[in-house]
């Protein structure tokens, strides 16, 4: 598969997943895209950039608290980094208002 295939087949499923209107039918969705171990990664990057942007423990207590590696708070890390100041302040705004 090419990466433009790869790119096409992306957009088309982010395309999708804005359609989505409920958490339940994401749950739905995501059941029949995802396999358990892909929703398990996913879910812990979720918690990683949490806990990253509300900026409340150390990368050592992540990684103790969510029981994942050092190597993927760096990541986490890493990846916000590349984000635009404003993505990150809607974010972190977003994190903080469902906590």
């Amino acid at each position: 598969m090419t990466h433009e295939v790869n790119k096409n087949g992306w957009r088309g499923f982010l395309e999708l997943c804005s359609k989505i209107q409920s958490p339940d039918e994401f749950n739905q969705i995501f059941d029949l895209f995802l396999t358990i171990e892909e929703k398990e990664t996913l879910s812990s990057r979720y918690l990683i950039i949490k806990a990253l942007l509300m900026g409340e423990a150390t990368q050592r207590e992540i990684a103790e608290i969510h029981k994942v590696s050092i190597a993927q708070i760096t990541r986490g890390s890493n990846a916000i980094k590349l984000i635009s100041p404003e993505l990150k302040k809607h974010l972190s705004k977003l994190i903080h208002d469902e906590s």
